[in-house]
């Protein structure tokens, strides 16, 4: 177990660095793609067979153990038979694991709002945050533009970036992308709305329980940043805990608090969701108003997350 999770660490390394350089290609069919067609499909057929709320819900839990073995036991036994042949266990490893990782793609993703805005397009701005974004972006000015882009950049450090990051050090590839297909159900269905209350609660549910420790863990080293962003750790850290629990979601604070402390502003806040209004509470201290730079600012943040976390964690792999 010990030289798998040493030889594994250099994996993840390496995918953390491919995915730097290469991030997620159009012309590469990507897992999540086949993950989430798996999903429509099952809840195409769950939807058919359920004959009341109360069964589309325990259906709804029952994709969720589909998903989860099907995403934990392809790449597993995948890399069990490749395991006698070292070479071709990390190419495989290391694939799956690049696959799993979301920082450039959610830099570029993001970064497209900034330019848009930059152009004084809001027409395309708005079209290229409702490509990130769960919340509805057909009316909202630049200052909700950006922040919607910064919350979602500071969210999916945790869901995007860190999260498979600490599922991969401590299992390979098949823990990182059994937490893919999560996480992607959540997307798809976890919402608090007439279409997905009964069938999405067990997806949501999960999600939380294994975003728990990684939004804490991204949430900490994103206030060890703001040693490199001018602002204070102390104040970064005080600020995240005093308001971690101002979401609906019991993890999701945590790195838009830490976020919102370093550069000074203010998050959270209503939203519409699918034509319904979300009541949230504000995150952070408005000690001034959003910028297009906290865009940039929040993925330079993003990456120095990543990079201290890659770093810390390996060190540990090495040292136990």
């Amino acid at each position: 177990m010990e030289d798998f999770l040493v030889i594994n660490s250099l994996d993840v390394i390496a995918a953390v660095i491919i995915d730097l350089i290469l991030g997620d290609p159009y012309w590469l069919p990507h897992p999540i793609i086949f993950i989430g067609k798996l999903i429509k499909i099952i809840e195409n057929k769950m939807r058919a067979t359920a004959k009341n709320n109360k069964q589309l819900k325990y259906l709804g839990g029952i994709m969720v153990l589909i998903v989860v073995l099907i995403c934990f036991l392809l790449p597993a036994i995948i890399l069990y038979f490749t395991w006698s042949v070292k070479p071709l266990f990390h190419v495989v490893n290391i694939m799956l694991l690049w696959t799993t990782i979301a920082a450039k793609s959610l830099k570029e993703e993001s970064m497209k709002v900034y330019f848009a805005l930059e152009k004084k397009d809001i027409a395309l701005a708005r079209k290229f945050t409702s490509y990130i974004v769960g919340r509805e972006t057909q009316n909202l000015d630049e200052k909700q533009l950006i922040r919607a882009t910064v919350e979602t950049v500071a969210e999916n450090t945790s869901d995007g970036v860190i999260a498979p990051l600490f599922y991969g050090f401590i299992g390979g590839a098949p823990l990182a992308m059994m937490y893919k297909g999560i996480n992607t159900m959540d997307s798809m269905v976890g919402y608090l709305n007439e279409l997905y209350t009964y069938f999405g609660f067990f997806s949501a549910k999960t999600d939380d329980v294994f975003n728990f420790i990684p939004a804490r863990i991204t949430g900490f080293f994103m206030c060890m940043t703001a040693l490199f962003m001018k602002a204070s750790c102390y104040n970064s850290l005080k600020i995240m805990i005093r308001d971690r629990n101002n979401h609906k979601s019991p993890n999701c604070a945590y790195p838009e608090a830490a976020v919102a402390a370093i550069l000074k502003v203010q998050l959270g806040g209503n939203n519409i969701y699918f034509g319904e209004v979300v009541e949230k509470p504000t995150i952070g201290d408005k000690t001034r108003e959003l910028q297009r730079e906290d865009i940039v600012s929040s993925n330079k943040i993003m990456f120095l997350t990543e990079f201290l976390f890659a770093a810390i964690a390996t060190i540990i792999v090495y040292l136990t």
